[in-house]
């Protein structure tokens, strides 16, 4: 097998195993096995079973900012545009969370706060890059600035969520209260100049 085809068939076992049991439960062997490889082989590609999800998921979330940041071009205004960005960012954050690494590890490991604020920081630059690129929206640095103050706020409270709730359901209530409680305001500081 050739070096990205390798690289491609480990972090697709990585998924299905990920999703399938959470990250926590899943080890390199297990990868290696599902991929067809010798565990020395993961080790070649990548430094540990964190960066194979850390490349998993950066990968994800390449694909999806492009869709968050185009697919609201019809938004009527750009606060409706500003709010239904974050929230689909929301989303897409509580999907990393629910289906490639898993709720329990987020909530019981050590590591996990770390990982997730160095890949939301990830996300938040590549969310500015994007939507500072967009035609017809103001670009000035104060702009940016607020965006960013709009997408750091908006992220720590959600993954403030991932690290209180109890459940599921309460992760899914508090996104609903962010929406309609606290999302509109946030929204209108990081519009208004």
């Amino acid at each position: 097998m050739e070096a990205d085809k390798i690289k491609e068939s480990i972090k697709k076992a990585a998924q299905e195993l990920f999703r399938k049991f959470g990250y926590h439960k899943t080890s390199v062997n297990e990868i290696a096995k599902r991929a067809k490889i010798a565990k020395a082989t993961i080790y070649k590609y990548f430094d540990s079973k964190e960066d194979v999800l850390h490349s998993l998921l950066m990968d994800y979330i390449r694909l999806s900012v492009d869709d968050l940041i185009h697919s609201n071009t019809l938004e009527v205004d750009e606060e409706a545009h500003l709010n239904s960005l974050i929230m689909k960012t929301c989303r897409l954050s509580y999907t990393v969370c629910n289906e490639f690494i898993g709720w329990d590890f987020i909530r019981e490991s050590a590591n996990s706060q770390a990982f997730l604020k160095n890949l939301s920081n990830e996300l938040e630059e590549m969310l500015v890059n994007a939507f500072s690129q967009l035609s017809g929206i103001r670009k000035h640095e104060t702009y940016l600035q607020r965006l960013r103050f709009l997408i750091k706020c908006s992220k720590s409270i959600v993954f403030s969520f991932a690290f209180t709730s109890v459940s599921d359901s309460d992760v899914r209530k508090n996104f609903v209260s962010f929406q309609k409680e606290i999302l509109p305001y946030l929204v209108k500081a990081a519009i208004t100049v």
